[in-house]
């Protein structure tokens, strides 16, 4: 039994809701479509999406469903967030439009094209934040972010998420043991 599918997604007051063969959710901060299997119903009760399945077949496209369209509606009302630190003695970001380049270290910067829907805001150089209606966009951004230069164990030093738990390891001693 899915319980993820059964629960009713809330529709925040600005948000606008379109039921076809995609679910289209618009609100202030954008417009997002959301795909509708078969075997999946959806229907609008008061300011509440409700989602429905057929049979037990599509049990498990019935939560995903109702997750995708609770992320969507999230996305339009108050957007997703994703937050960045760059550790390291010379690294740094900058943004100019939607490219963003960075200083990692490396012998040359490295620029990157934002897609369309996802902003960045630099910080002191070294916070980034990503910023979107789309999650699944704003996480892949700052993934490809995050691997320009992921945190190196032995330093700790490269691009890490705000609250990123590392373990440092110990590094080679001198002498070895004869």
């Amino acid at each position: 039994m899915s319980r993820i599918g059964n629960k009713p997604v809330p529709l925040p007051k600005g948000v606008q809701v379109a039921i076809g063969e995609q679910l289209i959710v618009e609100g202030p901060k954008g417009k997002l479509t959301v795909p509708i299997p078969e075997g999946i119903t959806v229907r609008q009760e008061d300011s509440q999406l409700i989602f429905q399945r057929a049979s037990e077949r599509y049990a498990a496209l019935h939560g995903l469903t109702r997750a995708l369209a609770a992320n969507a509606v999230q996305g339009v009302s108050a957007g997703f967030t994703r937050e960045l630190d760059i550790v390291g003695i010379g690294y740094r970001a900058d943004v100019k439009g939607r490219i963003v380049t960075f200083s990692l270290g490396y012998s040359h910067p490295i620029e990157m094209l934002l897609p369309d829907g996802v902003d960045v805001k630099i910080e002191r150089q070294t916070h980034i934040i990503v910023s979107g209606a789309d999650r699944q966009k704003v996480g892949q951004v700052a993934a490809n972010i995050r691997s320009l230069r992921p945190p190196d164990p032995y330093k700790n030093k490269g691009i890490r998420y705000t609250g990123e738990v590392l373990r440092k390891k110990v590094g080679k001693t001198g002498a070895g043991g004869k």
